[in-house]
């Protein structure tokens, strides 16, 4: 049994795959372990120490890399070190993507200083000690304005934008310039990857209140343009939906932050060429109309939107959802009863205060149950007409029957034909509102 046993524990051994670190980290000196480890503690006088006698007598590389590929001033920023951070780059410590660090980090004070940091001119020649490293962990796509918006830290945005940053224009998926065919066939992935990053950072909430006029038609149609790349860029779908999504939220909770009805109906009727503060006229909803033709259902079902179209709805009729359901039942029956007059008084006075009272909007399109009501109204007609046609005009209208069901397809008939007329109305009125608003390109992000 001895035997067996150390047969089987030598087996065991030979079966086991040896390991040995194939990206050995560079050795730190005992000085350059100590300087580092000041920084991580925060000691100012040990680390304003090392860096005088590194600057005097060179035996510690202040640029030197802990075993996780960590400057000491990566170090500082993790830790949020503003005192060390700015001694640190008194002393023209290498800087690198410090900045793009910090953003990620939020560390506002540090992203500061080091935008305000004025890098020597041997910058740009990498440290010996990291040569051997991966010299970036971002994307060279991702610039610091692009990361910051990805944060969404509406600090470092606007302490960017400030100082006069801005985006690439993003071009369209099936775009075949020279520039976009080069990248494609360079490296596919990197470039919708670039394009993603870039629409990640428009998609910001901070960014598109810091720098667009328009904050609502910016989320509207840059809500809609990922809602087409999401059909487009199938691989990236999730993304582009989820970042359409975050744009229509935005709109929703911009329009939370209004505090009375006169604040939403400027809003709401707010149009490119026409202030509503200045035209008291100004009172079609163009704003909501470009929310539907958009498709923002967040925006139109937002409570104070709805509470708005309910005040419109029932304008002539003051406290209606508060009256008790006996009154509303009695009310129906006798505007149900009075509707021929009433729409007599509309076609005759549309402004004078009946006109008003029965005047409500209409004008969608057809459903799906009018569609199928279609072809059976149709059915009723070729009826009448082939019953006119067997027995003669005569003989058909002696019977009454017959000119009852004449008045009622004569009634389908208006009816259809009025429902169309409104429906193109309707849709070319809007888009004569919306012109000014569809035709305009997307605000620049400067």
């Amino acid at each position: 049994m001895t035997q067996l046993y150390y047969k089987t524990e030598n087996a065991s051994y030979r079966d086991r795959i040896p390991l040995r670190i194939v990206r050995a980290e560079p050795e730190l000196s005992q000085l350059e372990r100590c300087y580092l480890s000041a920084v991580e503690k925060g000691d100012y006088a040990s680390v304003k120490q090392a860096l005088e006698e590194a600057e005097i007598f060179l035996r510690i590389s202040i640029n030197c890399v802990d075993s996780l590929g960590r400057t000491a001033l990566l170090i500082a920023i993790e830790n949020e070190n503003l005192e060390i951070i700015e001694l640190l780059l008194s002393y023209n410590v290498y800087v690198g993507d410090a900045l793009l660090h910090a953003i990620r980090k939020e560390v506002v004070g540090a992203v500061e200083l080091l935008i305000d940091h004025k890098k020597p001119r041997g910058e740009k020649q990498v440290p010996p000690a990291l040569l051997d490293k991966q010299l970036s962990d971002f994307s060279p796509d991702v610039t610091p304005v692009i990361l910051a918006a990805h944060t969404n830290n509406y600090e470092i945005i606007k302490m960017l934008v400030q100082r006069g940053v801005s985006i690439p224009q993003p071009h369209a998926v099936r775009c075949n310039c020279c520039e976009c065919m080069v990248c494609v066939d360079m490296d596919g992935l990197r470039h919708s990857r670039s394009r993603l990053n870039i629409y990640r950072a428009l998609a910001s909430p901070s960014l598109i209140a810091l720098s667009s006029e328009d904050p609502f038609l910016t989320a509207f149609q840059l809500s809609w343009e990922l809602h087409e790349l999401s059909t487009v860029e199938n691989e990236f779908k999730a993304e582009y939906e989820e970042l359409s999504y975050t744009c229509k939220q935005f709109a929703k909770e911009l329009l939370d932050q209004t505090r009375s009805s006169r604040e939403l109906e400027i809003i709401m009727n707010y149009r490119d060429d026409l202030n509503p503060l200045l035209d008291e006229n100004a009172n079609d909803l163009a704003r909501l109309k470009l929310a539907i033709k958009y498709c923002q259902k967040e925006f139109v079902a937002q409570p104070n939107c709805q509470q708005l179209l309910a005040s419109r709805w029932y304008d002539e009729l003051p406290g209606w959802r508060r009256r008790h359901w006996a009154v509303k039942s009695a009310i129906c029956i006798v505007i149900g009863l009075l509707f021929p007059l009433f729409s007599i008084f509309y076609l005759l006075a549309p402004k004078s205060h009946y006109g008003l009272f029965i005047r409500k909007p209409f004008g969608p399109a057809p459903t799906t149950v009018e569609w199928m009501i279609l072809p059976w109204v149709l059915g009723f007609i070729w009826t009448e007409i082939k019953q006119m046609w067997d027995g003669g005009f005569q003989d058909y209208i002696n019977d009454w029957w017959n000119v009852v069901d004449f008045i009622m397809n004569s009634l389908y008939l208006a009816t259809i034909a009025l429902k169309i007329v409104a429906y193109v109305w309707v849709s070319l009125g809007a888009g004569r509102d919306l012109e000014g608003g569809v035709s305009g390109q997307r605000p620049s992000y400067a």
